[in-house]
């Protein structure tokens, strides 16, 4: 999990707190807000791990908003917190990895204007980005996608916009 931080066109600094899954770089919980504190960080561990987890450990960075009530509430859901070291963002490269991914997908062709804007924005592509963006470093598809075959000789591959227009899914259709 980690945060990073989002300007608006009136120079307002916004906060995006998320959870990423290492193995499928898959988004559990993405959030916004102006105002970060420890308790709303641990409403959104609530949200992201709602039951039962799987996962046994949560990495995240020193941020002073990562104190020990957030720890002790990572523990209270059944996970093992871990903290990198100071100054080594590599040691948390998956998620570091999805900030410089969503700034050059998403964010550095738009302008925010405010918090409900940046949330719809980051739904459209958490949900892109899930379902329908190839993960290159995987060398495969998102989990759950199917393959298409080409469904006759006459079809040709259309394109779908996503988020917006700036990232479309391509499929065949058939020719008119």
């Amino acid at each position: 999990m980690d945060f990073f931080v989002v300007p608006t066109v009136r120079f307002k600094l916004l906060y995006v707190w998320f959870v990423i899954e290492h193995d499928r770089r898959h988004l559990l919980h993405v959030n916004v807000t102006a105002h970060p504190t420890s308790s709303w960080t641990i409403q959104q561990l609530r949200e992201a791990f709602p039951g039962e987890t799987s996962t046994r450990f949560l990495i995240h960075d020193n941020d002073a908003i990562f104190s020990d009530r957030v720890t002790e509430a990572i523990d209270r859901l059944g996970m093992e917190p871990k903290r990198t070291a100071y100054r080594s963002p590599w040691q948390n490269g998956t998620a570091e990895r999805w900030i410089g991914t969503v700034r050059r997908e998403l964010l550095d062709h738009v302008i925010v204007i405010d918090e409900s804007h940046l949330q719809r924005l980051l739904r459209e592509y958490v949900e892109y980005y899930n379902g329908e963006r190839v993960h290159t470093g995987l060398r495969d598809s998102p989990s759950g996608r199917p393959i298409e075959n080409r469904p006759s000789p006459r079809a040709q591959v259309g394109r779908l916009p996503r988020v917006g227009g700036l990232h479309h899914r391509y499929a065949w259709r058939e020719a008119a």
